[in-house]
């Protein structure tokens, strides 16, 4: 009788460990790549095409990939997501999130409540449709992701929304707020100083890209910051080793990505649409 309590007592163990539920993962950056599967320079560039789109819209979009969502249906995963990281600015709710579990072939559009009018459901599975999943197909997952965000800009930019707040912002940067000078100078000393390093040496390339860093904050600020500039890119590029990726998925890294980022508050409510390939 004690065996056999016991085998049950394991295989129901067993049972609950293999349909636990994945984790959400921290958000710390616009795009989470968890499967290794884009670049450290595509990641960089969809970074920075969201950022200046945020800066511009006040809108949020965020771009998680990972290898499956089991046991879980996409939807109920993303759901999770949407309500967990709180993409999209409190009271506005214009958030949008790309979900894409690639090992399950299945993606999906979470539409926040303040979007489901620009972005409706049948909508958003046009966009998965005839925009992502055709390149997906083809192995083409950067290019998917990449005009799959496009698309997204387009339906949101011709959505009527509340202006950004650029309370924080630094003057000639289009409304960029300081934090946001992290990804670019991040980028900057792992690219440039890695090309200049290699026709330099270390030490000479660290110190010229520092340089060429420190003349730029010269021209948009003051000497104090410029200084200070050039000495942070300098120390960055001379540290780094030229790959500040974990598992070949770029800067977000397995942990998420870049810190300095959340979600601004945004609700939603189930609107989007997912879809196969």
């Amino acid at each position: 009788m004690l065996k056999r309590w016991l085998a049950a007592l394991v295989v129901a163990s067993l049972a609950a460990i293999a349909h636990a539920e994945v984790p959400v993962p921290a958000l710390k950056a616009r795009v989470t790549d968890l499967t290794g599967t884009l670049t450290q320079s595509q990641v960089a560039s969809l970074e920075q095409k969201l950022m200046a789109f945020e800066a511009k819209k006040g809108s949020q979009i965020a771009v998680l990939m990972l290898p499956t969502t089991q046991p879980e249906s996409i939807e109920q995963f993303s759901i999770r997501v949407a309500e967990t990281w709180k993409v999209g600015r409190k009271g506005t709710d214009d958030g949008l999130i790309l979900v894409v579990a690639k090992d399950d072939r299945r993606l999906r559009i979470e539409v926040g409540y303040g979007l489901e009018g620009a972005v409706p459901d049948a909508t958003a599975k046009r966009v998965i449709s005839e925009v992502i999943t055709p390149r997906f197909k083809a192995g083409d997952f950067n290019g998917g992701i990449a005009a799959g965000v496009d698309r997204l800009i387009g339906l949101v930019e011709g959505e009527k929304l509340p202006p950004p707040s650029n309370s924080n912002s630094l003057p000639g940067l289009g409304g960029m707020d300081p934090s946001d000078l992290v990804v670019p100078g991040l980028i900057f000393a792992v690219v440039v100083g890695s090309v200049l390093k290699s026709l330099l040496g270390r030490f000479p390339g660290a110190l010229v890209t520092g340089g060429i860093a420190g003349a730029v904050a010269l021209y948009l600020f003051s000497l104090g910051i410029a200084g200070i500039v050039a000495l942070v890119i300098f120390i960055l590029t001379l540290i780094n080793s030229g790959n500040w990726s974990s598992g070949g998925g770029g800067f977000s890294s397995g942990s998420g990505g870049w810190s300095g980022w959340g979600g601004g508050g945004g609700s939603f409510g189930g609107g989007g649409s997912s879809g196969r390939w």
